[in-house]
């Protein structure tokens, strides 16, 4: 393998100590990652903050404890595996799946890697990755927003919710936009969303809904919420719309029996994850060139809405859990 400059023998990473809340995160020294053959080591210059992480971190997806947590990132390589030919040591370079990404040197797959153009800084670049990517996938693959097409994306002031509204809009969609207040509404309103909808103004939101649709429903909703909306959410669809389940942050919904589907109007649902959508390196770099293109020339805006030291990582992470936030959070290690 190749190196740039001497490294530390050690340096400090975010471990989840045992399954668990928060007061599980521990940041210390952990020796530097050993590399596969086909991996690089990257000096990390921001680590994105991820419910996944915290799925992963309470034993929803489970992973044997003690681990370093975080999946997305980027930075500058500084080492690189035997095999490798596509990457050099000096390149900047981003990743939105790569567990053991909240350290100060990463050791990620260069199946997952793609580099950062000049015109997106690494921070940018770090919290487009996972984010940026899921709202592409939403918008162009899972349902392909065209023209005309009614959309409901739920939490539209946070992370994802931003950057698919702006997408939707950029096809030629409309997008009703729901926040839980007048704040996020505004931010909501300045990435382009058509109609709001607060939360908390509301006793029935399917019926605000329709009423912003002639009564007749939405044709796709975008959900990252979960347990809280999801019911609202099939409610809110027209005959035969689909409904996007892609995360969970008020908690995992319960079973569906499939016949209330048919009872709805022949609805659809998906739960679709970013790994099924970047399967293959071509995929992901496609993807990638794409969105940061759209972000390289203004079309796109990604909202960082917090950076956090690494050694504060547990408040990031009850920010996020808490709703408490806007648009993208960071770590700096």
């Amino acid at each position: 393998m190749t190196s740039g400059s001497a490294l530390p023998e050690s340096a400090p990473a975010l471990v989840v100590t045992t399954h668990g809340g928060g007061d599980v995160l521990e940041v210390r020294d952990q020796p530097l990652p050993e590399l596969g053959s086909e991996q690089v080591l990257v000096r990390v210059a921001a680590a994105g903050v991820n419910f996944i992480d915290t799925y992963q971190r309470e034993g929803v997806y489970p992973i044997p404890t003690p681990f370093v947590g975080g999946n997305e990132g980027a930075g500058e390589i500084v080492r690189v595996g035997e095999d490798v030919s596509c990457f050099v040591v000096g390149d900047r370079v981003a990743w939105g799946q790569g567990l053991g990404s909240a350290q100060t040197y990463a050791a990620v797959d260069t199946k997952n890697l793609v580099h950062v153009p000049p015109g997106v800084d690494l921070e940018t670049a770090a919290a487009a990755m996972l984010q940026g990517l899921t709202a592409h996938y939403l918008s162009t693959s899972t349902y392909g927003v065209q023209q005309g097409c009614v959309a409901l994306v739920h939490a539209a002031a946070g992370g994802v919710g931003q950057l698919l509204t702006q997408m939707i809009k950029k096809r030629g969609g409309r997008v009703i936009a729901t926040a839980g207040s007048t704040e996020k509404l505004e931010t909501a309103r300045a990435r382009g969303a058509d109609e709001l909808i607060n939360y908390a103004e509301v006793d029935d939101l399917a019926a605000a809904v329709r009423e912003l649709t002639d009564g007749q429903g939405v044709d796709v909703v975008y959900d990252g919420v979960g347990k809280d909306t999801f019911e609202a959410s099939l409610a809110s669809l027209r005959p035969r719309g689909l409904m996007v389940l892609y995360g969970a942050a008020s908690g995992q919904v319960p079973p569906l029996d499939l016949q209330r589907l048919n009872k709805l109007g022949s609805l659809f649902v998906t739960r679709p994850s970013l790994g099924a959508y970047i399967s293959t390196p071509d995929e992901l770099r496609a993807r990638a060139t794409e969105l940061f293109e759209w972000i390289s020339s203004g079309e796109v805006q990604v909202s960082i809405g917090g950076r956090y030291p690494l050694s504060d990582a547990p408040t990031a992470y009850a920010d996020l859990e808490g709703r408490r936030t806007q648009g993208k959070l960071i770590l700096i290690p």
